[in-house]
């Protein structure tokens, strides 16, 4: 720090400044109570029309959106009313991407894999929502919404291919583990950088509404990503441009192993974000599989109207470490997965089924079975086309393609250098069956 220039009335009574430091407010070992969080009764918010002025959502963007109640049953004007068999659906898919967890992370730890990111306690987020959109609707995620690819029907092999960057692996081992990516399924290619998605949905969002199109983009991103510039630069042009976008932030209450203090929530609400923009802000239980639906597609409502952008907090819990090279009983009390006040999504789904005569303990026994099975079964027809450190991968010399429509002079000079260098050390061609040049 510079020095300071000397001068009457300088280094007197003026008080000490002190820096703040955010800190959780429970630790490993500590007990945990989170009556400190405000949790209303299911259905008292109001919900305004959707093409309301976002100045009037003030109380929506501080307080909480909530349906299922303690009786599990749907309260309030925010009950999409879904009938019986879309929430079997929807309790099925949230069921599937468990048990795929369940499995890919096992996987990981067996070394078939370098990486995975479970979402434990956040299917709601991911499935919930993405059924409230159209098929077509552009999604931009972050790496913790596999739920939506299995919702809309993405073949799973596809999924364990990339996670194995194995022969079958259609991004051909060139993104980390669980980076998705289809075009089919209008699923943006997923980013290890942090908050990148939220600008390239607007600028998705603006492409289709210049064009006269009918698709709306939405986008997820994690409550410390809004910490980055790029998340307050999508922000801007969203309501600038009144580009028909959804800005979905998943408040899991931590990053890899902050907090979600040092993202601002300390402060206020991340839906309070929304307006300082002008942008419409909704702050919801994201363990509410209901509500969860009913926001989005509110939003989705919303933008199709011509009405705005919306920004969505979902409210919830990271149940499991924040990846498989995390280990989060190093930095947080190991008692607050059970006493989260506001439950389990699958649990709640299931027990609000039950309550409405539709389901029953013994089909849920049979549904998570059949999902593991499923898994299972499709996890070793993945297998066979390889598996981390196996050598089933892609030809080597594919780490040159798909560049340039005519590779240059340079790069095919470190092919011929690369390829012959691999013959000279294998001779007798690559061990564990993999594959040449």
């Amino acid at each position: 720090m510079a020095d300071r220039p000397t001068g009457a009335g300088q280094g007197d009574n003026r008080p000490k400044l002190s820096l703040h430091v955010p800190e959780p407010k429970f630790r490993p070992g500590d007990a945990v109570d989170f009556s400190h969080l405000q949790v209303p009764e299911a259905g008292t918010a109001i919900r305004p029309d959707e093409t309301c002025d976002p100045k009037d959502m003030h109380e929506l963007a501080y307080g909480l959106v909530r349906v299922l109640g303690e009786d599990n049953k749907a309260h309030g004007a925010w009950d999409p009313k879904l009938d019986p068999e879309t929430l079997r659906k929807m309790l099925g898919h949230m069921a599937m991407t468990r048990a795929f967890d369940e499995r890919m992370f096992r996987g990981q730890r067996q070394g078939k894999t370098s990486f995975y990111m479970k979402c434990t306690g956040e299917e709601a987020t991911s499935v919930s929502a993405s059924m409230a959109l159209a098929a077509d609707d552009m999604v931009f995620p972050s790496y913790r919404q596999q739920g939506i690819l299995i919702q809309r029907g993405y073949p799973m092999i596809e999924m364990i291919n990339q996670i194995y960057s194995n022969k079958g692996d259609k991004l051909k081992g060139r993104q980390l583990p669980i980076m998705y990516s289809s075009r089919e399924h209008s699923f943006f290619t997923i980013s290890g950088n942090l908050a990148t998605q939220t600008p390239q949905a607007v600028g998705w969002a603006m492409a289709s509404a210049i064009k006269g199109d009918s698709r709306i983009a939405a986008t997820w991103v994690g409550e410390g990503s809004t910490a980055e510039g790029d998340f307050h630069s999508a922000c801007t042009f969203a309501t600038v441009y009144n580009a028909p976008v959804i800005l979905n932030v998943i408040n899991n209450q931590w990053a890899i192993s902050s907090f979600s203090g040092f993202a601002g929530a300390e402060r206020t609400t991340f839906a309070a974000r929304a307006l300082g923009y002008g942008l419409a802000g909704l702050r919801v239980d994201g363990n509410d599989a209901l509500a969860c639906y009913a926001a989005e597609q509110w939003a989705a409502n919303r933008a199709r109207a011509n009405a705005g952008p919306t920004l969505i907090e979902f409210f919830t819990y990271r149940a499991e470490g924040h990846s498989t090279s995390d280990d989060p009983t190093g930095y947080r009390s190991a008692q607050e997965r059970t006493e989260w006040p506001l439950g389990d999504p699958v649990t709640r789904l299931k027990d609000h089924l039950v309550a409405l005569g539709e389901w029953d303990e013994e089909r849920q026994e049979k549904m998570d079975l059949e999902a593991a099975e499923h898994v299972k079964k499709t996890t070793k027809e993945a297998e066979a086309n390889g598996i981390l450190g196996h050598g089933l991968h892609h030809p080597f010399r594919t780490m040159f393609e798909d560049v340039f429509e005519e590779l240059p002079w340079h790069l095919k000079e470190q092919a011929e250098q690369a390829i012959h260098e691999r013959e000279t050390k294998f001779p007798e061609g690559l061990p564990n069956g993999g594959k040449g040049a």
